[in-house]
Order: C-alpha cells, then structure tokens, then sequence
C-alpha cells in the first residue's frame, strides 16, 4: 500500500535518482513499491513541484515518516471549523472520522474553473457511492455563499463554508495574484465557457471574495477514516491546476 502526501519544503530540485517520467513505468524490480505523487509548495516562493517518490506504508523509518505526515496535516487542521448549509459549525477532521472522504477544495464559490471541477468529481459519485466514500466540497465565503452554489449547481456531495479561510490557511495551500492570473489558467477558463459552464459574477464580486477569496487556491484531500489517515492531498499552484481525477478515484476507492 503506498500513501500519497504533500510537504512543504524549501524550493530545491529533487534528486535525479528519484524521479521518474510516469507511475506508469515503475523500475523493473518486481519488490520495489509502488509510486505515488509527492508534491511541495511554499507560500512565500510559490514554487511547486511534482515528481514521483516510492513510499511503502510499512514499520521503519519509511513508515514513521508517513504516519508522522499524516498527524501533522491532521494537527494543522485540528481546530479549524467549517460551516454547514444550516449555519452549524462542524469541526473539519469530524468529516473524516468515521468515514472516507474526498475533501475539494474550491477557490471560492462563483468560480467558473471551481464548478467545472465539482462537476467532474461528481460525475464519479456512482464509484465513490460504491467504495463508502463521502463527496464534500469546502469553499472560502459565507454560508448564504455555499447555499447559493449548492443551489444553482445542484452539487452531488455535501457543502461548507469557511468564512476564515482557516482550512486553507491551516493546509498552506497557494495564494496571490501570480497563481490566478496565468496563461494556463486563462486557456483552462475559455475551455470551460465554451464547455457551457458560468462564473457567478454575483458571488465572485461579494467583498469578501474581492477582498481575499478571489486570489486563493484550492487543492483536494482523500482522508479517513480515522483523523490522521490521509491518503492523498494535492495542490492547486495555480487557478485551475487540476488533478488526474484518476490518482484522485486510486486514492479513494480502489
């Protein structure tokens, strides 16, 4: 069993001897273990890299190491509440306790490039139904926000608020105007409008998203069940950096 984790580190290159073009050509020793994505980002460089690191969940350091990333992503978020489409509040790591859960992270609720995103994950509800596993989305922004985007979406999975920012704050995800606006993301945006998805200029412009939410990124956790059992974590190190919904589906129900 391999764990996928992201760390923050400083913005070094990785060691040749790590990285590998594909998980799809793993090396050719039959005992090696399996690969998984290992991602860093820094806020203060928004550097971001992908490369392929072999990390078998097993006792030793290796395993120390990973059950020791798991904790600390659990104890970032420890105290970090969000909040339903009643206006309850609900601890964040209470969404994974007692079950498996896909956590997306959205940048904020009108965005066109978040409901497009939404959209995909949900059109694998049937699989994640199959596996036990629960389809939350979380954004920056108010409750009556959330309630807004669950209604004109009509999103599959579950729905919460974070007026703080505080989760994505606590998971260190990228932030500013150099990871919104990039050629990338602006080719992603017209891909989504001529694929007839909107942005909601109405929330987009609410001052809470000008103010911060409109430069934040997202990213998406596989987590549970059990609070320190995580699975798999990406992040956005732009608008629209999105993951291969097919690690993501690996990393949850297979």
């Amino acid at each position: 069993m391999a764990i996928n984790l992201a760390i923050s580190a400083p913005c070094l290159p990785p060691r040749p001897s790590l990285i590998y073009r594909s998980a799809s050509a793993p090396p050719s020793n039959p005992s090696y273990p399996s690969l998984v994505v290992f991602s860093y980002h820094t806020k203060k460089s928004h550097c971001f890299s992908r490369f392929l690191l072999p990390i078998p969940y097993a006792a030793g350091s290796s395993g120390t190491a990973s059950i020791t990333g798991d904790k600390d992503i659990s104890n970032s978020l420890e105290k970090v509440e969000v909040y339903d489409l009643t206006g309850k509040a609900v601890p964040i790591i209470d969404l994974w306790r007692d079950r498996k859960a896909i956590i997306a992270f959205a940048r904020h609720f009108g965005c066109v490039l978040c409901r497009k995103r939404a959209d995909v994950l949900a059109s694998k509800k049937d699989l994640m139904d199959a596996a036990g596993v629960a389809l939350v989305l979380i954004a920056p922004g108010t409750v009556d926000q959330a309630i807004a985007f669950s209604e004109q979406t009509q999103f599959k999975g579950e729905v919460y608020a974070d007026p703080t920012h505080s989760s994505f704050d606590a998971l260190n995800f990228a932030y500013g105007v150099s990871t919104t606006f990039t050629p990338k993301a602006g080719m992603k945006i017209i891909e989504s409008y001529l694929e007839g998805y909107r942005q909601d200029w109405g929330l987009s412009f609410k001052e809470n998203t000008r103010s911060k939410g409109g430069w934040q990124q997202g990213g998406i956790l596989v987590a549970g069940p059990g609070t320190s059992n995580i699975s798999y974590l990406h992040k956005d190190k732009e608008a629209g950096d999105d993951p291969n919904i097919e690690d993501v589906l690996q990393a949850c129900c297979s």
